[in-house]
């Protein structure tokens, strides 16, 4: 953990000073970062929520390289299309590769060697693997990056009937996704971009330090999330939750109708700065008629499978939470995604009570699962505050001779809790019920 005591002159948002100040990140050439040990932490965190929601509504997960051949992208007229984002090499026998900025290309040349009737459809899959897109100017540390973690998705289905519930599918599993995360996320109209289609929504959380202005109603925020019980099978449950998280008009910059926008309650209307943590696509049949990815229908006739695409960016989300949850001191962490979730601070180390108090607290909390981030350093107490509030641990258990031989700790909640001297068996009871 390589804390800094001063904010880095290059970094200009807060998650970007939040980030390298709490040594999560360290960059190693322009827009691309080395995770350090406590920014993998919360980077896995992430990703556990991610596949826990992409698997409870049906998606299978496999791992594709990050290395593609450029014939694929040929194959979907996208490699001369795509730009100078697309990095592309060759390799020692002069073949032309690119390192992956997305994988239509790739899944759906999986799909077709695999899959051949209807019968085999529906079929999504994903997968949580590292891109390079070549950004003309990497900005704003994890947020805009040229190499970055993307939790890419694409479903596969016979018609666009069946597109639409895959579709479905996942504007509620990401739905859930960030909520789980700490985050009110609402999906927004949006332009397809260079993957194309003709149905995208993008999921934007409102942010000051946003990188675009969205415009949205403002009873979103009041939505209620998904509950767990969701039967991602029912068609019909499934389009009343669309229906409801898409009723009220919002919208990104690039979609944003003045009219249409008018016609909302002016007490309603809701301007602000966004940050798109997630991305959807519908594209019917654009690269599977391409790419020759056929099934056999009930008739008996071959015809080309319709397809969406579905991205949630990890590492951009660990920059967007600290983006909606930090304060003056550092970082604020939801419980979910934090690095630990408990920051043990001994006051005074070498003395034989407070070790052992220490120790025997360690112990009980870690037997129950639950993770520690111990501070027996020789710092001053100052420096020990401090640095448990830069890297924005969800609580902090403070242990000194003082309170011990007062029979108390010190229990501080780091998102607005006052510090409460209690028991220890008090505290552990907070920390583990």
């Amino acid at each position: 953990m390589p804390i800094l005591r001063e904010a880095p002159k290059e970094a200009e948002i807060v998650s970007h000073r939040l980030m390298l100040r709490a040594g999560m990140i360290r960059q190693e050439a322009a827009g691309i970062y080395a995770w350090l040990p406590l920014g993998l932490r919360v980077l896995n965190n992430i990703t556990r929520i991610i596949r826990e929601e992409q698997e409870r509504a049906g998606s299978v997960e496999l791992l594709m390289p990050t290395i593609q051949l450029a014939d694929l992208w040929r194959e979907s007229g996208r490699y001369d299309a795509y730009g100078k984002e697309m990095l592309r090499i060759r390799d020692r026998h002069d073949r032309e590769m690119l390192y992956g900025p997305t994988n239509e290309e790739m899944v759906t040349e999986i799909f077709r060697s695999s899959v051949r009737s209807y019968k085999d459809l529906p079929k999504n899959l994903y997968h949580i693997q590292w891109k390079f897109r070549d950004e003309v100017r990497p900005r704003f540390g994890v947020m805009r990056s040229r190499e970055f973690l993307m939790k890419d998705g694409y479903s596969f289905d016979l018609d666009a009937a069946g597109a639409r519930v895959s579709y479905n599918r996942m504007v509620v599993a990401y739905l859930r996704t960030f909520a789980r995360l700490g985050l009110k996320a609402i999906p927004m109209a949006a332009d397809t971009g260079p993957i194309g289609g003709d149905l995208s929504h993008e999921f934007i959380i409102l942010a000051k330090t946003g990188e675009s202005e969205v415009f949205c109603h403002s009873d979103y925020l009041e939505f209620a999330t998904p509950e767990a019980t969701v039967n991602f099978d029912d068609a019909a449950e499934l389009q009343g939750l669309v229906d409801r998280w898409t009723s009220l008009y919002a919208a990104t910059e690039e979609k944003h109708d003045e009219a249409a926008f008018a016609a909302v309650p002016e007490d309603k209307r809701l301007s602000a700065r966004g940050i798109e943590v997630g991305h959807i696509f519908y594209f019917g049949t654009k690269y599977s008629e391409s790419m020759k990815a056929y099934v056999t229908g009930p008739d008996g006739k071959d015809v080309p499978v319709h397809m969406g695409s579905y991205g949630i960016g990890p590492s951009r989300l660990a920059a967007a939470i600290i983006e909606a949850g930090h304060d003056d001191a550092g970082i604020i962490w939801p419980d979910a995604v934090a690095p630990f979730k408990v920051g043990l601070v001994n006051l005074k180390p070498g003395d034989q009570a407070t070790d052992a108090a220490c120790d025997d607290i360690y112990a009980k909390l870690t037997s129950q699962g639950i993770d520690v981030l111990y501070d027996d350093t020789d710092d001053r107490a100052g420096a020990k505050f401090a640095t448990m509030d830069l890297i924005g641990l969800p609580w902090r258990l403070v242990v000194g001779p003082k309170g011990l031989a007062a029979g108390t700790v010190e229990l501080k909640r780091r998102d607005g809790g006052a510090a409460e001297a209690v028991s220890i068996d008090s505290a552990l009871a907070r920390l583990i019920g």
